[in-house]
């Protein structure tokens, strides 16, 4: 006896009635959520009047050149410091302060040189000897000896009171730091004297190089990491100097192959199907064996037992590839791939025929309608100009504003620290016979009108506009694929009833009705988005943090809003569907696909995830295949290819953009296909509401897809009887 637990359908709204006039998207309709495009308009129009008032106020050569204490840019062609592209700090020992990070500035003098020094040397060794020619270019411009005492120069930091050896890194002159046999040296010492004779070791000038990193890169970093870095960021660019044709190659196949994949499924989704499935498991079993075969060959071999950990970090990964710990990893994350995989088959066996007799329709619509897989590329260009007006309105916003200049005495014990002065009347005021010594020196770019003090809340404006624009782009590439199949769908003679140019006509419709509908569900999501950031930032400010509860709090709280972002994208998705169809308000088209769906929850527990999964698998297999022929081909493991492999300092570096772009242009062309399979889901579901299958009110549906979901219904239902 069947439990009688299902909730009446009435209580998800009454099913559809039959309409002899309906066929498909309706094309008398009118503008929805007016109001919401109203505000959206108004949004845009503010969104480029912010960037005008950026790129007014905005100067990018502030973030492009270092500025020295005076606020002249080092390296600007047509000024005095054209031929001065690095800034070099005085005395880099007094960065070592909490005041760096507080005023964002080093609290000694900057001045634009030409080139670092390379030699240890002190003010009172260089007075009056030979090495003077070679440490006053590190001098004030037309400072002159004899004009000062010595202790007057160090104190007016007229000169620096010493110099280190260093090399240029962002346009800065830090210390020339070389770890020999584990000992950090600066030219080959660890102990040097500073300006007052005073004996340093390396460690502390390292500290202060490490407050001024963090003060330029945003985060507290080693200096000697960040040297080295710009040797790697020079060879990965040299790589893809050398290798960038191969990689197109390489991204070129990806879509080939996509595209093939899309239109085989139409003939032979079945089989192509099945194919996939034990492809990935048999790929997958493979990689698990040849890592258990590597495992097992380095058993013995000198160093193969040294853990990651204590080899730390390094450019060459064939490194970690003579470590047993390595290919330990890699087997057991594959063997939790491969148990995932058969879980899944093995409790979806029976449902995987409906879901590929969907994907098969699908594919069959996508032939019919190909200009479909080209519209990626309408996203991609509209998404590419979102994130360039955002970028660069966040650039010209964080270099706005004046120089502003600050009192810097040699001491904190100065009345007037930190207050702001104007260096041109500076020696002119009280304050240097007060505080004797004390500079008026550039601090930061910003100033005290309304438009700086906000800049923190334009800075935030910037981004949740950014935010809003991008889901509004994807909810209009959404809604426009679901009116192109829709009207696929419900063309009751394919291809003879199907309108022209589909996409062309959805996109109209999308645009000139329901903008204001596409806007109401983007904020939505925009919204919950912003506050997914604000939670990560707290987040990243709590990390050192011991109170346990608050991180427990906040991780709830980041765990919540991810599901509620989803589950509101995958309600938006289906209410952009029925938009597209009938053409009402987002509220309302939301309703309706959320009661159709609940209406026939077995047949959205049958096909959702199961035709999600499908796909995944086939974006995994195509990125798999390219990603591995790169692997063998930019390693010369391709004897026909020997002579045309590029020659690279690090292989890896084409062989993952490869399979990043690769995934990227795989989910591109899926992406679509998902869109279609829902839109026909949905649309299937109305039709067996709508229509019954005599010759009066005929099934719009093909009638092998009828037949295998019917019979995957009545199996579910089966199931949930007693």
């Amino acid at each position: 006896m069947a439990r009688k637990t299902d909730v009446p359908s009435s209580y998800y709204g009454e099913p559809r009635k039959f309409d002899p006039n309906f066929r498909g998207p309706v094309h008398k309709r009118s503008c929805t959520d007016v109001v919401c495009c109203v505000i959206f308009v108004i949004v845009i129009l503010g969104y480029i009047a912010l960037g005008t008032v950026a790129w007014i106020h905005g100067d990018p050569r502030k973030v492009v050149y270092p500025t020295d204490s005076h606020g002249q840019f080092c390296g600007q062609k047509n000024t005095a410091n054209a031929n001065k592209a690095i800034l070099f700090y005085f005395n880099m020992l007094k960065c070592a302060n909490p005041t760096v990070l507080i005023n964002l500035q080093c609290p000694t003098t900057q001045l634009c040189v030409s080139k670092c020094p390379d030699r240890f040397a002190t003010l009172l060794d260089a007075w009056n000897t030979k090495n003077w020619e070679y440490y006053k270019q590190f001098c004030k411009p037309g400072f002159k000896i004899g004009s000062k005492s010595a202790v007057e120069v160090i104190r007016d930091e007229d000169c620096p009171s010493m110099i280190v050896p260093s090399r240029s890194f962002l346009q800065r002159c830090f210390p020339d730091f070389i770890t020999k046999n584990g000992i950090l040296t600066v030219a080959n010492q660890t102990i040097f004297k500073d300006g007052d004779n005073n004996k340093r070791s390396v460690s502390d000038l390292k500290d202060a190089a490490n407050q001024v990193a963090a003060m330029q890169q945003g985060a507290q970093r080693g200096i000697a990491s960040l040297l080295s870095a710009k040797e790697v960021g020079m060879k990965i660019v040299e790589d893809y100097a050398n290798s960038w044709y191969w990689i197109l190659i390489g991204l070129v196949i990806t879509m080939v192959v996509s595209l093939l994949f899309i239109l085989l499924l139409r003939y032979t989704a079945c089989v192509l199907l099945w194919l996939i499935v034990f492809g990935v498991i048999t790929a997958v079993g493979y990689g698990i064996w040849h890592c258990y075969w590597e495992y097992s060959a380095l058993s013995g071999k000198p160093g193969a037992n040294v853990t990651i950990s204590d080899i730390g970090f390094h450019t060459d990964f064939s490194v970690y590839l003579h470590l047993r710990q390595t290919w330990l990893i890699f087997m057991i994350a594959l063997s939790v791939i491969e148990a995932v995989v058969v879980i899944m088959l093995i409790f979806l066996r029976t449902r995987l025929r409906i879901a590929v007799a969907l994907l098969k329709e699908g594919s069959k619509a996508i032939s019919y309608i190909m200009s479909t897989l080209l519209y990626p590329i309408i996203t991609f260009f509209l998404l590419a100009i979102c994130i360039a007006y955002w970028a660069v309105t966040a650039v010209f916003l964080s270099s706005s504003g004046h120089a502003v200049y600050k009192v810097t005495p040699i001491d904190d014990k100065c009345m007037y620290a930190n207050l702001t002065c104007n260096p041109k009347t500076f020696n002119q005021t009280n304050i240097t016979k007060v505080c004797p010594g004390s500079q008026c020196m550039f601090a930061f770019y910003g100033g005290e009108s309304v438009y700086h003090r906000y800049i923190l809340v334009l800075h935030l404006c910037n981004l949740f506009v950014f935010l809003w624009l991008v889901n509004f782009t994807i909810a209009l590439g959404q809604c426009t694929l679901a009116g192109a199949f829709a009207s696929y769908y419900w063309a009751l003679k394919k291809p003879s009833d199907i309108p022209a140019c589909p996409l062309y006509s959805s996109f109209s419709r999308a645009i000139r009705y329901h903008t204001g509908s596409l806007a109401f569900g983007s904020l939505i999501v925009a919204v919950v988005q912003m506050v997914r950031v604000v939670l990560e930032y707290l987040d990243h400010k709590l990390k050192g943090s011991h109170n346990a509860c608050a991180r427990c709090l906040l991780c709830c709280l980041k765990c919540c809003f991810w599901c509620l972002e989803h589950f509101i994208k995958f309600i938006n998705r289906n209410a952009y569907i029925m938009m597209a169809i009938y053409g009402k308000n987002f509220c309302t088209s939301s309703k309706d696909a959320f009661f159709l769906l609940m209406r026939n929850v077995i047949r959205v527990a049958v096909l959702d995830k199961v035709t999600d999964f499908l796909l995944f698998l086939g974006k995994l297999l195509i990125t798999g295949g390219v990603g591995v022929l790169a692997f063998f081909f930019f390693t010369h493991k391709i004897p026909a290819f020997q002579e045309e492999v590029p020659s690279l300092n690090y292989y890896w570096v084409p062989v993952l953009t490869v399979i990043f772009g690769s995934y990227m242009i795989a989910h591109g062309f899926f992406n679509v296909y998902a869109m279609c399979v829902d839109t026909l889901f949905l649309c299937f579901c109305e039709d067996l509401e709508r229509n019954d299958g005599s010759s009066s009110r005929p099934y719009y549906m093909s009638p092998g897809l009828h037949k295998i979901l019917r019979k995957g219904e009545e199996g579910a239902k089966s199931r949930t009887a007693s």
